[in-house]
């Protein structure tokens, strides 16, 4: 039996490295959603970030949600109230090794629900040669706005807040934002974003234009990312992704491999009032 993975499966960490590992990397995704006027702060059993400059749900989240089973049902209970004064439309929750064993009854009991799979990956060092990926700059990023919101159904209100965001974000050492140019076109083909803190390097978001992909251009950006992250002193690349599915394959094709399993709980605002 390989003492390093769970043995109810082989793919994964066993537990105990698993929360050890789960904690670096929420730590670094709590600092990157700070960025530049997030708040993190403890809410009950939870450790929560807010950021009204980002208006993804990655800088607006509670994690590590670790206590009794009383302590964590009441921490749900703060986080609603939390989130709707921040101006949210929704609380959310992402639970992984960190988070205890029993959350998906509490939050069933408390009135949220599942509503995304993912998988927490590492990239296991296969190199892949470098293509036409460059640093972003300023004048690139009402495109990268352009793609995010497409993806994610932003509002006007929503990328003007993104847009201010990423203009933090490409003025901060700790952040990676590579584009690929777009041949022929007075435009940019796709966009990666990373971020580093305290040694843990994450792949955070690459997104290519429909029309241009299944061409390499994922993971040209992916692997730009990826070295320059290990040149800012990396000492793991991690990623989220959805679990299954092409989102989990091109990771893996990108040399990540899946080490522990993520749930993003949901409760509606509006649901509450």
């Amino acid at each position: 039996m390989d003492p390093l993975h769970d043995p109810d499966d082989e793919a994964l960490l066993d537990p105990r490295q698993a929360r050890d590992l789960a904690g670096l990397v929420e730590t670094a995704r709590l600092a990157s959603a700070v960025v530049r006027y997030g708040l993190r702060t403890r809410v009950g059993a939870a450790t929560v970030v807010l950021n009204q400059d980002n208006p993804l749900p990655a800088a607006n989240h509670a994690c590590a949600l670790w206590g009794t089973l009383a302590e964590v049902a009441g921490t749900l209970l703060e986080l609603e109230q939390v989130f709707a004064e921040a101006g949210r439309d929704e609380a959310v929750v992402y639970a992984s090794p960190t988070t205890v064993a029993e959350i998906e009854g509490i939050v069933d009991d408390a009135g949220w629900r599942a509503v995304e799979e993912l998988v927490a990956m590492l990239h296991r060092g296969r190199q892949y040669a470098k293509g036409e990926a460059r640093p972003a700059e300023d004048r690139d990023l009402p495109a990268i706005v352009e793609l995010i919101a497409d993806d994610a159904e932003l509002s006007d209100a929503g990328e003007r807040r993104l847009l201010r965001n990423l203009g933090h974000r490409i003025d901060d050492p700790r952040c990676v934002l590579r584009v690929v140019d777009d041949p022929g076109a007075d435009r940019i083909a796709g966009f990666a974003q990373g971020f580093i803190e305290r040694g843990i390097g994450l792949v955070e978001q690459v997104i290519v234009r429909p029309g241009r992909r299944r061409r390499g251009v994922g993971r040209e950006l992916v692997a730009d990312v990826v070295d320059e992250l290990r040149e800012r002193g990396s000492l793991l690349v991690a990623a989220h992704t959805e679990e299954g599915g092409t989102a989990e394959r091109f990771a893996e094709a990108c040399g990540f491999e899946v080490v522990y399993g993520v749930t993003a709980y949901s409760r509606r605002i509006d649901e509450l009032l």
